[in-house]
């Protein structure tokens, strides 16, 4: 799946030692299990790298409830995939409860018949589980693989938060240092956010990473599903940020994932890291930065003079990008500027709605 990796560094970014292992979650209220959990996976054309997650999956001290698969390929490989996982979870875990729909498969495969991108299918994903009656969703993509601990983990956060973003390792098990706050007036990361933890072992952010976050049914109720016409790129963190308007999120040193797949990149003093990317990703980064403006202008988080700055900061990063790390300017540059001539068109655009709260009983 052509999909943006979140940002990140490997080397002594984040202290993934104790606090990592063994989970610092508040005493009080701590739970053992998350209800209802479906996992979301959102494949392209990647059977290998879905194979080994499915291997890690079965490696969980506690198995999920669901894990529903979007395939935007339509592959009937990776429907034969799923059904064997299927039959291999079933003898692992024993039988699964009835869904809202009647269904007991623990895995289900939904095939999507065109290309969505990453967002439109982890909104397909949480729609698809939201039908099924799932009370907590943990979204990830096919590129890496769970912890054994992983769920546990993250039950003893759940117990006092509704969105958590868990730790990760990079692919060669070096720390992965994630941007989970945003300078909202700007729209951009921070990129000098403390990669420390804290003895506490979590801090709170504004964003959220579809690469491992963990969000309750009450939380998609309030903000509605993941906007699909992002596409690629920055729906999950716009997603973060309207989860932070109605409920406090926390991003914490608990260890959930691994990195499966490596990506070129350039190491910023061993802090930072900027990954490859491609001139489809290059022209979605500047796009999207209208629909961040649109949900911004709806909370009255948007300055339209410092958001400015951050439109020019973010592609002054891009050309930093083409120059060091994918080492062309052939057609990036062209890219870019059509990504920003469809933001104007975005934020010009008198039709545009957010995506609604959901109705529930």
């Amino acid at each position: 799946m052509d999909r943006e990796p979140c940002s990140g560094t490997r080397k002594g970014a984040t202290r993934v030692s104790a606090a990592a292992n063994t989970s610092n979650a508040p005493a009080g209220g701590v739970q053992e299990h998350l209800d209802r959990l479906a996992i979301v996976v959102v494949t392209y054309k990647r059977q290998e790298l879905l194979s080994r997650l499915f291997d890690s999956f079965a490696t969980l001290t506690q198995a999920p409830w669901r894990i529903i698969v979007i395939d935007n390929e339509a592959s009937p490989a990776t429907e034969a995939l799923v059904h064997s996982a299927n039959k291999r979870f079933a003898e692992l875990w024993g039988a699964a409860d009835a869904d809202a729909l009647g269904g007991t498969d623990r895995m289900i495969c939904v095939p999507q018949y065109e290309n969505t991108g990453g967002a439109g299918g982890f909104s397909a994903g949480v729609q698809h589980a939201w039908k099924l009656g799932a009370q907590w969703f943990w979204v990830m993509d096919d590129d890496v693989e769970v912890m054994p601990e992983a769920i546990d983990r993250l039950a003893r956060w759940g117990a006092r938060y509704q969105v958590v973003q868990g730790s990760r390792l990079d692919y060669d098990d070096g720390p992965f240092y994630w941007q989970y706050q945003q300078l909202l007036r700007l729209g951009i990361p921070n990129p000098l956010a403390p990669a420390d933890l804290g003895p506490e072992g979590y801090k709170r952010m504004n964003s959220l990473c579809f690469e491992g976050g963990l969000f309750s049914r009450d939380v998609v109720r309030k903000i509605g599903f993941p906007d699909a016409r992002f596409f690629i790129y920055g729906d999950d963190a716009c997603y973060g940020y309207l989860a932070s308007k109605v409920t406090e999120c926390v991003v914490v040193a608990d260890l959930i994932l691994k990195r499966s797949r490596v990506v070129s990149n350039w190491d910023i003093a061993g802090k930072r890291q900027l990954n490859s990317t491609s001139d489809t990703n290059r022209f979605y980064i500047m796009r999207n930065r209208g629909f961040l403006a649109r949900y911004l202008r709806e909370h009255g988080d948007y300055h339209r003079v410092l958001y400015g700055v951050g439109t020019f900061a973010t592609f002054s990063k891009e050309l930093i990008r083409l120059a060091v790390v994918d080492r062309t300017f052939k057609t990036g540059i062209a890219q870019l500027v059509r990504g920003m001539r469809a933001a104007r068109r975005i934020y010009r655009d008198r039709d545009w709605t957010p995506m609604p709260p959901l109705d529930e009983a």
